[in-house]
């Protein structure tokens, strides 16, 4: 038993000594953090929840002293075992632990427990009576923090209430003075919130002195890209494709930003300071996307998103980039925290493109902040968010509600991959464009009889029913795929399938120069790809959908902030480029499909690119956004009070030769882009939206136009007869019922909508004229 001891006493000795230690450097670091919280970023939040913790403080240090001085009283007494045989060993050991612990180690450690809690008590009454004095000083009487009950802020005293008991929750309340007292309540929530009426006993002579802004500066055209691919950053299997995409691009971003300085006069454009925070490249947004990059994975997003980077930095803005969440909180000065607390300085950037993950972010971090700069905020929707879905209140009350939208911001800023959702604004992304000679050479090298299929991944060769299209499709061409494997070739892809696995895009683009077909399963929607095989010279062949795929059919569209039916695999292909180079067929009709195959073999057909596809007609769609789209400044209403005077035959006048309404007189009387010289107003037919409307005109839906046609006079000119005009909160609105004489107009703003429609009621439609192969701009509009 002894030499058990002996033979375990000096670790276990030694692990005491390290414990006392270690307990009391950790004591002393806390306390020694509490006495040095009170500098002058430090809030009196953290000084006073922390120190006035003393006693507790003090409990703990006596207790772990106690505990010390029986451990080793307990050590004392082991140590004076022994007997005859071990004596020796006693006596060495002794020696060794003497060596190792300094005489009067305890006494020590005691004195300086003793000395730290003596210090805590001295320095919380010193603060006590620091707290009080400046307490009398800042606030007056006790009295002048009465909660005001002013009717003009009703909500005030339940603020006060929840600050009382919900204050600690967030840091960021002491980082503007919080420190539990009802003063200190009072003054942030008339202050730093708007609450709270201001305080009478506080200076409010001399106005804050706010910022001057800096004086406009010049946006030049950049060719240079070296700097934005600094920016971009490393780290990430995204980025690096982004970047590569950036390079290979860049001299046909430099001769159309060339181009575009021409066609523009060289005119004066603002630079404007914008922010981009790609939210789902984000770690805290999980980022599924970067790991999927070499294995088949998605890469749409971030072929628009390198494009969107490129093109504000070619227009000359002044570019932040963001990929994580703290770069974002750095970028906008938010307070430490999380979030509750709104900024008090402002805004320090003109523009913000994100996207849902990184709105959901801001909300995170800028609090109360954000409903008011949110119209500063651009939101990258590859499929759209409609109005019903838009409005909180009423996707809410009417089943619209869904894990994105809700957002309730002018629909135009969301900005969509390709142009099918009117509402929103169309932003974008660029195909590679070829020249004369590299056009000349894919029609010479053109291989009659090879296909490509549209399918990196083996899951989307899955398909029920592809196994009988594609044997009809291999009577007559040799099939390609480029479907990812790691070892062992996917059992998915038929064997007659010449899989390449997974190409580098130049290799990609060498295929489809060589290739006749590209042929689509029906999965992915709405992808650059198809685009880009059209622009290298071949034919797209795709699935029409029988009934069109939404969120009510479709698990894929389930959720979606959208109504929106999708009538194809690529719905802009086939309505704004179509024949010869797109054919959209019924894949279950084998004759349907095979009298397609036969006619693509003996079409020629030229690469083509629609013009808002190339680096010009992006570049030129988001100059015209930067300059002329504006979301912060109210509305003036319309019909303003002399409206008559102005138009004394009302505001809209019959086109000559046409059913369609035009506006009368000047269109820059009122400001608004596009300008009103583009509008048409028309009416739809009964359970047609206003965007099929407006198309079988060959005219888009324009809904900024809504505040012109909201209106009486609108109805009048346009005939309709109107028993009962209803003022009302419904995304049909403005529309009107035949069978019941009954027309509604719009209440809510937010609700204009495009995509809006009911059997019951035919739209007012307010249209425009676009400019040939750029959808997103009115003739005019440039």
């Amino acid at each position: 038993m002894v030499r058990r001891c002996l033979l375990t006493f000096k670790p276990f000795r030694i692990f005491v000594v390290g414990i006392g230690f270690f307990s009391l450097c950790f004591l002393m670091t806390s306390l020694g953090g509490q006495f040095s919280a009170k500098r002058l970023t430090d809030s009196p939040f953290t000084v006073r929840t922390e120190v006035l913790g003393g006693v507790e403080s003090r409990g703990v240090l006596r207790k772990i002293s106690d505990m010390l001085e029986v451990i080793m009283k307990r050590m004392d007494s082991l140590s004076k075992l022994e007997n005859v045989n071990d004596s020796r060993r006693l006596e060495e050991l002794s020696s060794a632990i003497n060596r190792i612990q300094p005489a009067g180690l305890v006494e020590r450690i005691q004195a300086i427990a003793q000395n730290v809690s003596n210090m805590a008590v001295r320095v919380e009454q010193i603060l006590k009576n620091s707290m009080a004095a400046s307490r009398v000083v800042r606030d007056g009487t006790s009295g002048q923090c009465d909660v005001p009950r002013d009717p003009r802020f009703p909500d005030c005293p339940g603020k006060v209430d929840w600050m009382r008991a919900r204050w600690t929750s967030d840091p960021c309340y002491a980082f503007y003075g919080v420190d539990g007292s009802d003063c200190s309540f009072l003054i942030y929530l008339s202050e730093v919130e708007w609450f709270c009426p201001p305080l009478t006993w506080r200076n409010h002579s001399s106005p804050p002195v706010l910022p001057k802004s800096p004086p406009k500066r010049q946006a030049a055209f950049r060719t240079d890209l070296s700097t934005l691919l600094d920016q971009v950053g490393t780290g990430k299997e995204s980025l690096s494709f982004m970047k590569r995409r950036i390079r290979r691009l860049a001299s046909q971003w430099a001769t159309a930003a060339y181009r575009l300085d021409i066609k523009l006069h060289r005119r004066w454009r603002e630079q404007k300071k914008i922010l981009v925070h790609v939210g789902f490249l984000t770690e805290e947004s999980g980022d599924v996307f970067s790991p999927k990059v070499l294995k088949g994975g998605p890469l749409g997003e971030m072929v628009q998103w390198a494009d969107i980077l490129t093109a504000l930095y070619v227009l000359g803005h002044n570019l932040k980039i963001s990929m994580s969440v703290k770069e974002l909180q750095g970028f906008l000065g938010v307070p430490p925290g999380r979030g509750s607390c709104p900024l008090t300085g402002p805004l320090p950037f003109d523009l913000i493109y994100t996207d849902y993950h990184g709105l959901q972010q801001m909300k995170q971090h800028m609090g109360l902040s954000l409903k008011k700069h949110k119209c500063h905020i651009r939101v990258i929707d590859t499929f759209g968010t409609e109005p019903a879905y838009n409005h909180e209140e009423y996707a809410t009350l009417h089943g619209y509600r869904t894990n994105w939208g809700y957002w309730n911001l002018n629909s135009r800023q969301y900005m969509t991959m390709f142009p099918h959702t009117p509402d929103n604004s169309f932003m974008g992304f660029v195909s590679e464009e070829l020249n004369k000679t590299e056009k000349r050479s894919i029609q010479q090298n053109k291989v009659r009889n090879m296909a490509v299929v549209y399918g990196k991944e083996a899951s989307m060769w899955k398909n029920q029913g592809k196994e009988k299209f594609l044997q009809i499709l291999h009577r007559y061409m040799e099939v390609h795929g480029t479907v990812y494997y790691e070892t062992q070739r996917p059992p998915e892809v038929p064997a007659f399938v010449k899989n390449h696995g997974l190409l580098p895009q130049q290799e990609l683009q060498q295929l489809l120069r060589k290739a006749k077909l590209f042929i689509g399963f029906g999965f992915p929607y709405e992808g650059p790809a198809p685009l880009e095989a059209i622009a290298n010279g071949c034919i797209y062949l795709q699935p029409k959908f029988h009934p069109p795929h939404s969120s009510l059919n479709h698990e894929f569209f389930r959720g979606k902030p959208t109504s929106r039916e999708v009538s194809s695999q690529h719905p802009y292909a086939e309505q704004y480029i179509g024949r010869p180079h797109v054919m959209t067929v019924d894949y279950n009709n084998s004759d349907e499909f095979e009298a397609a195959v036969q006619e693509i073999m003996r079409l020629k057909v030229e690469p083509y690119l629609p013009y808002e596809y190339t680096c010009e007609g992006m570049l030129e769609r988001v100059h015209a956004y930067i300059q002329h789209q504006e979301f912060c400044s109210p509305e003036a209403p319309f019909p303003p009070v002399n409206a008559s005077r102005v138009w004394p035959g009302g505001p809209f006048t019959r086109l000559p030769n046409s059913m369609l309404l035009g506006w009368a007189g000047n269109s820059t009387a009122l400001p608004c882009w596009p300008p009103l010289s583009a509008l048409r107003l028309m009416v739809s037919a009964e359970g047609q939206s206003c965007v099929e409307a407006c198309q079988s005109s060959d005219l888009v839906c324009e809904p900024a136009f809504f505040r012109f046609i909201n209106n009486k006079e609108a109805l009048s000119k346009l005939e309709i007869q109107c028993e009962v005009v209803e003022l009302e909160m419904n995304h049909i609105f403005p529309a009107y019922s035949v069978t019941r004489g009954e027309c509604g107009l719009q209440k809510e703003t937010l609700l204009f909508s495009c995509a809006g429609f009911s059997a019951k009621y035919r739209r007012i439609c307010p249209c425009r004229d676009f400019r040939k192969g750029q959808v997103a701009l009115c003739r005019d509009c440039l």
